[in-house]
């Protein structure tokens, strides 16, 4: 089951467990995964977020494609429209998405990759890349680190 609350949902798709609002919406062509939670004042337009994302409040995703386990910070929209068309945003699996980030399509933040708050990004994002400003420069990479044995995802530090 979902849970709505306060929210507009049009012609939207919510799978299982999926928690909205309140006071968000949801327009044609959003499809939220399962799992996915959606703060409230946030908006969501002709986009696919992936299983377990986390959309926090006053945000905006029009025409993207988001991945799975990816955090989108508070205030972050994407900049869909350059005046002429509508242009895509996609982000990889388990990126992080900084508060008040402009993603300024067309653009691709890959897997792994973070933009600290504010960043405004206009350029694509290498994967594990760590970027920062206005505009968006890249700061560090993600390494691999050795944790009892085995490799995990560790960042480098900066």
């Amino acid at each position: 089951h979902c849970i709505i609350r306060n929210s507009v949902l049009e012609e939207a798709t919510l799978e299982d467990g999926v928690s909205v609002g309140p006071f968000s919406h949801c327009r044609p062509g959003a499809y939220l995964a399962r799992n996915v939670q959606m703060g409230n004042y946030a908006e969501v337009k002709n986009s696919y977020v992936g299983a377990e994302t986390f959309m926090h409040h006053f945000s905006y995703l029009g025409d993207a494609t988001v991945g799975e386990q990816v955090n989108i910070g508070a205030g972050t929209i994407t900049c869909n429209f350059d005046g002429v068309r509508k242009n895509r945003t996609d982000i990889g699996n388990g990126a992080f998405i900084g508060s008040d980030t402009m993603l300024v399509a067309p653009v691709t933040v890959g897997e792994g990759a973070r933009t600290g708050a504010g960043a405004v990004v206009n350029r694509d994002v290498p994967p594990g890349a760590l970027v920062v400003g206005v505009p968006a420069r890249v700061l560090g990479m993600r390494q691999p680190v050795e944790v009892d044995g085995s490799v995990q995802d560790g960042s480098e530090k900066e």
